[in-house]
């Protein structure tokens, strides 16, 4: 018998596993609380899961959840959005260019790493995002202008996340060095680094097969609003 992997059907495997104490729901679909992040999560793409997931949500509230191909979600949904998401994992390769200009970020800091991604929009960021793993940054003059962490986590596995840049401060190389610090971290502890990234987005898939990245798999990310 063929196990899954736990990445086959990520936002689900988080929900029921390592981040199981963050998530709320029931065996037929789960979700983090909206301070978190937006994810949801299926068993499998059902009626009765897409059923399940609407019986959980508030109207008007937003949820994203990724799908092996198009799915229906039903009359209590509208379809906000359809991408195609592609999942890449492995070790960042390269060595750290000057490793004591970054630090680990601390809650004092969500302030500035909530502006950061406000103006840099590198994907979903809420008030309590910050909490689901650890963060590194680089400051200039007492100001936050990159930084990186950590999103979902499966067995053996957790998400590089939150990659984003000061547009003033971008072409010196601290994106990629701030991913080799939350991989060596990830690595450390003896997991595998993953992320995702937009099918449509070339250059940042580019970047990311450089830093030693490679394809694992594709999805259908479906952005869906309760009705």
């Amino acid at each position: 018998m063929t196990t899954a992997h736990p990445l086959d059907n990520v936002m689900w495997s988080a929900l029921t596993t390592v981040h199981a104490d963050l998530s709320r729901g029931g065996p037929l679909a789960r979700r983090y609380p909206p301070e978190f992040a937006p994810f949801a999560g299926l068993p499998a793409a059902t009626p009765q899961a897409f059923a399940a997931l609407a019986d959980d949500l508030a109207r008007d509230e937003v949820v994203a959840l990724s799908v092996p191909g198009d799915a229906d979600p039903g009359a209590a949904f509208e379809v906000l959005d359809r991408k195609d998401l592609v999942q890449m994992i492995g070790a960042v390769a390269g060595e750290v260019a000057q490793p004591g200009r970054f630090r680990a970020l601390e809650p004092a800091d969500v302030p500035q790493m909530t502006a950061l991604v406000q103006l840099t929009a590198p994907g979903p960021w809420y008030a309590r995002t910050a909490e689901l793993g650890r963060f590194v940054g680089v400051e200039v003059d007492g100001r936050l202008v990159a930084m990186a962490g950590e999103r979902m986590r499966v067995p053996g596995h957790t998400e590089i996340s939150a990659v984003c840049c000061h547009p003033d401060f971008r072409g010196r190389g601290w994106p990629g060095d701030l991913m080799r610090l939350v991989s060596r971290a990830i690595v450390a502890r003896g997991e595998t680094p993953f992320l995702h990234v937009l099918a449509d987005n070339a250059p940042a898939i580019a970047l990311y097969e450089k830093l030693g990245l490679r394809e694992r798999r594709r999805s259908r990310l479906l952005i869906l609003r309760r009705v």
